[in-house]
């Protein structure tokens, strides 16, 4: 499955090619949601949250920015941090086992994915911790989710 052809199929209205994309990501994008809000029925609200707004704007994904897998779990968090933030619950209340894998990352980007997907942070979050600027931390976030892709 090219993700190119799937977007495309998408615009389209192809229902068949939603199910494909869901069957292909819906583990990795619960997994996402589940891992910042710890709540199992807000992970599984914001996984149908995800494929709807996929469904709704299938031309908002840009195949030459990142794998349809990639976006999707950014968009995940996206929408879990953003559930966080309307129910002021506290991203660092938000406890996790990191995955072995993390550590085979580079020491920046892994610590900008641990602050991101761990701890809820957003970009600018992210810059003003490491000292870096906003538009490095979103290159560290895209750079290692596309390293953390390759070796899942």
């Amino acid at each position: 499955m090219v993700d190119g052809d799937i977007r495309q199929r998408l615009a389209y209205g192809d229902h068949n090619a939603l199910a494909e994309v869901y069957d292909l990501h819906s583990a990795a994008v619960y997994a996402v949601a589940l891992s910042v809000t710890s709540d199992a029925t807000v992970a599984e609200d914001i996984t149908v949250n995800v494929f709807v707004s996929l469904w709704r704007r299938p031309l908002s994904y840009q195949p030459g920015q990142a794998s349809l897998g990639c976006w999707l779990a950014v968009l995940a968090h996206r929408h879990a941090v953003e559930w966080l933030r309307n129910n002021n619950i506290p991203a660092q209340r938000v406890t996790v086992e990191r995955p072995v894998v993390l550590a085979s990352l580079p020491d920046l980007t892994r610590q900008a994915l641990e602050l991101a997907y761990f701890n809820g942070r957003t970009y600018q979050q992210i810059a003003i911790e490491l000292g870096i600027p906003a538009g490095t931390a979103k290159s560290r976030l895209r750079a290692g989710l596309r390293e953390l892709a390759a070796v899942l």
